[in-house]
């Protein structure tokens, strides 16, 4: 009974090890990311704000894809999604108040601490569930086994799993250039919508995943189907209110400016990435390892919440 205790505290402790290794790999990835940025940022300092972002993105994009190759685990890039999107915000924040930020306006600040929040909470909800070095998300592992003959990994890597949510996001953040750039109009109800709309979206998210995290961590839903709380009414209610948080923000940029209306293809990438993406892997994984599913999916919405049917 002593040498079982030993050997778990043992192997316990090796985790840890393994955590904090991984951990501080990300960060100093993340360093190294940003400090590529920043020399593109310099770089292209002439050029247009959006532009300059979206160039800086996309290297520290490869900076992270060439970390995650080094050592073989794709999940480098998951906070990602998170992390760049209020530092892009905050550069331009800070370009349009001419480095002042005692200048920014009201929607400035709006959207930096929504987007702030947001990213907090998604990034510490990654942390909690990252187990390390050698905890590698699902879907990456079987896009790996499952990719056609002949393809190499770096190519599903860099394309399919880092640079293709880079863009995705991006697009999203089009609609924050005009709400943090364009100071002339003043605060009105579509910023009051747009506010409403951003935080009810981080609180929906927070909701969904603290219920998810306390359904799985009781030993007596081992196996079950998740369907208590906002999740009886919704498959995915986490991704929902993902998607609302880009709907948010696009309504902040048509506040401050209605003719970059067009921007909304950033909100309508995302509601296409979760609904032929995102969902149906989910969907597709529950109902191999949970009997029920398919009933499940029947009864209950894969987004938009309704009362469950009955058969």
């Amino acid at each position: 009974m002593a040498a079982d205790r030993d050997i778990h505290r043992i192997g316990g402790a090796l985790a840890e090890s393994s955590r904090a290794t991984g951990f501080t790999l990300v960060a100093l990835t993340y360093v190294a990311a940003g400090l590529a940025a920043a020399a593109v940022v310099a770089a292209l300092r002439v050029g247009h704000p959006l532009l300059v972002a979206f160039w800086a993105d996309v290297i520290a994009t490869l900076v992270v894809f060439a970390a995650s190759m080094a050592v073989a685990n794709a999940s480098l890039y998951d906070p990602y999604w998170s992390v760049a999107p209020p530092v892009i915000a905050a550069g331009w924040v800070v370009w349009s108040a001419g480095g002042d930020l005692g200048a920014a306006t009201g929607r400035q600040w709006a959207v930096l601490l929504l987007m702030l929040v947001w990213a907090i909470r998604l990034t510490a909800n990654w942390a909690v569930s990252w187990r390390g070095l050698s905890h590698e998300d699902w879907r990456y592992v079987q896009l790996r086994e499952q990719r056609p003959s002949g393809v190499p990994w770096w190519l599903v890597n860099l394309a399919g799993i880092q640079m293709m949510p880079t863009l995705v996001v991006f697009a999203g953040l089009l609609a924050v250039w005009p709400a943090v750039s364009v100071t002339s109009r003043p605060w009105g109800p579509l910023d009051v919508a747009a506010v409403l709309v951003t935080g009810g979206a981080i609180l929906l998210e927070a909701v969904s995943d603290r219920q998810l995290h306390r359904f799985a961590g009781d030993p007596v839903n081992r196996g079950r189907i998740v369907d208590v709380g906002l999740w009886r009414y919704s498959r995915h209610p986490n991704y929902l209110g993902e998607i609302l948080f880009w709907w948010g923000l696009w309504l902040f940029g048509l506040a401050a400016a209605p003719d970059w209306w067009w921007t909304v293809i950033g909100p309508i990438t995302m509601v296409l990435l979760f609904v032929f993406v995102s969902v149906p892997m989910m969907d597709r994984r529950s109902a191999a390892r949970r009997p029920g599913y398919a009933r499940h999916m029947r009864h209950v919405p894969a987004l938009f919440p309704r009362p469950p049917r009955d058969d």
